[in-house]
């Protein structure tokens, strides 16, 4: 499996706004929402080996987490209106300790950043996607990797110490700050050239 975990500092989590103002009313959802897309899509086809999750900071009711299980996708289509809508449906369901399925492959919960990651640390050795990291092509990437990466933001000082207590390995996609979506394309690349 590969894992992705993204924090949207300010993405809503009360699943209130327009799909009209992904961008603005719902907190830059717009950027987690070009994740998506980048995370699961293939020409014809899904990938089925990822999971995706969004740790929503955003609004009334933080924190919320919106997991994508690619094994399980379905209704997931490329245009932004239509994945603000599965993500708003998710956020509009009511939920308590458990996490709870909105739709085939995506559920949503109450867990924080720090669930999250303590959670997949235990599936996978953590990633730091970070600009002065290790070059990903002098990197050995091991089984499951959980690659964790932040919106148009840089993770917290609070966040960078949650993730420094699991060891994470700081790796660099190159020499530019890229856009999330666009190192989750990179990501999935390196993998699939060193897999095949």
């Amino acid at each position: 499996m590969r894992y992705f975990v993204i924090v949207g500092h300010k993405a809503s989590t009360t699943g209130n706004f327009k799909l009209d103002d992904i961008s603005g009313g719902a907190g830059r959802l717009d950027i987690l929402i070009r994740c998506v897309n980048s995370a699961f899509f293939l020409s014809h086809n899904v990938r089925r080996d990822t999971e995706l999750y969004l740790v929503l900071q955003g609004g009334d009711d933080p924190p919320k987490t919106v997991r994508f299980s690619g094994a399980e996708l379905r209704y997931l289509n490329p245009d932004e209106r239509s994945t603000s809508s599965l993500i708003r449906n998710a956020l509009l369901k009511k939920i308590d300790e458990e996490e709870k399925k909105s739709s085939p492959g995506i559920y949503v919960s109450r867990m924080s950043f720090g669930d999250v990651v303590k959670m997949l640390s235990e599936r996978g050795k953590i990633i730091y996607l970070k600009e002065d990291g290790e070059d990903i092509r002098g990197t050995e990437i091991r089984e499951d990797p959980v690659f964790v990466m932040s919106d148009n933001r840089d993770l917290t000082e609070d966040e960078e110490l949650i993730l420094s207590g699991y060891g994470p390995e700081k790796v660099s996609l190159g020499p530019y700050s890229l856009h999330a979506d666009h190192c989750m394309i990179i990501v999935h690349n390196e993998l699939d050239r060193n897999t095949h």
